[in-house]
């Protein structure tokens, strides 16, 4: 907070699976062709000087949207404040996702660090826990099961929306109506989560997880009571914790929502499985920046490590594969991606009611 052959609208039901041509290569070879294709245009180097002038940015923005908190005052004008940090949050939160995949810095040591920093210290959220939790959605995306992101709140397939049972089956019930309201809960999810993976989960470097997790605890709500009164300070971090949710699931929704669910245990091959789960959304330089680049989930789930500006030089190598070899390839409009999403989360609540 956080799919079927893939089809431009949601569907419920379980949709064939493609079928194989018997001339077709052997099971991994097209994705090692494309893969090769995609090295020798050097798309998966680093690329250091973007993801320093971003920090650079990023790193400004939050210490300004800081300082306005105390050049303002105590005042209500600090809710803009508020919403400023949101999406400054976000901001964040992507730069630690791209460092969690290894994306920004060679060495796994390095991309670490920085995800503490972005993640554990600047935003509350743990990158030891957000790292665990997400390879498993990219191994096994849409799977049920095995994918973390269709075992939570929301039910994907009809064949989960039967089993829910008291308040999770009103949820079920009632999802596509609850969903753009539940996200603005969704700050607190991950916070929650987070906290709880440091003290339960086997996760690495569990001091320094849980010392940069305490620090952000500590300092966030103190330097909002410190500047602003009670009632202004408790709507401040309403604001800014409820939007920062909302605005992260806003860029996760587009992704797999509505797409193809695959049923436990399935063994689709790599390539079709990452292309049939995932959507794409069209869009330029500000779609690409206000999804952090997630709007090229195709690419993203086929090459996890490719440095986040390279994913729209990668598009059209995809594109001509899936092409090539008849997979389906998803891309719609933002506000498409949505409809998309929430029709699906519909039909898929309809299960509950035909009992």
């Amino acid at each position: 907070m956080v799919i079927e052959t893939v089809r431009h609208r949601p569907a419920v039901q379980e949709i064939p699976r493609p079928v194989m041509a018997e001339s077709a290569p052997t099971r991994g070879s097209e994705y090692a062709a494309l893969l090769r294709q995609v090295r020798q245009a050097g798309l998966l180097d680093r690329r250091m000087r973007y993801y320093g002038w971003k920090t650079a940015f990023t790193a400004t923005a939050f210490a300004a949207g800081w300082a306005a908190l105390w050049v303002i005052g105590d005042s209500w004008w600090q809710l803009g404040t508020a919403v400023f940090l949101a999406a400054v949050f976000a901001q964040l939160a992507f730069l630690g996702h791209d460092a969690g995949h290894k994306q920004i810095f060679r060495t796994r040591r390095a991309n670490h660090l920085y995800g503490l920093i972005v993640g554990n210290l600047a935003t509350g959220v743990s990158i030891g826990w957000w790292t665990s939790n997400h390879n498993r959605h990219h191994a096994h995306p849409n799977t049920e099961g095995a994918d973390p992101d269709v075992a939570g709140i929301l039910a994907h397939s009809g064949e989960r929306a039967v089993t829910g049972k008291g308040w999770r089956r009103f949820v079920f019930r009632y999802q596509a109506w609850l969903f753009f309201p539940m996200l603005f809960l969704e700050a607190g999810s991950l916070h929650n989560s987070s906290v709880r993976a440091v003290l339960k989960w086997p996760i690495p470097h569990r001091i320094r997880e849980g010392a940069l997790l305490s620090a952000h605890a500590i300092a966030y709500p103190a330097a909002v009571f410190l500047a602003l009164s009670p009632v202004k300070a408790l709507a401040f971090i309403a604001v800014q914790q409820g939007l920062f949710g909302f605005y992260m699931g806003c860029t996760f929704a587009p992704n797999h929502k509505g797409m193809t669910v695959l049923p436990a245990g399935d063994n689709t091959d790599f390539l079709r499985r990452q292309v049939l789960t995932s959507r794409n959304v069209r869009g330029g330089p500000l779609i690409d920046l206000a999804l952090g680049g997630l709007n090229y989930q195709i690419e993203h789930h086929l090459f996890p490590s490719m440095p986040r500006p390279a994913l729209r030089s990668a598009q059209p190598l995809v594109r001509a594969c899936c092409a090539e070899l008849a997979i389906p390839y998803a891309e719609t409009s933002l506000v498409a991606s949505y409809s998309q999403a929430l029709r699906h989360l519909n039909a898929v609540a309809r299960h509950t009611r035909s009992e």
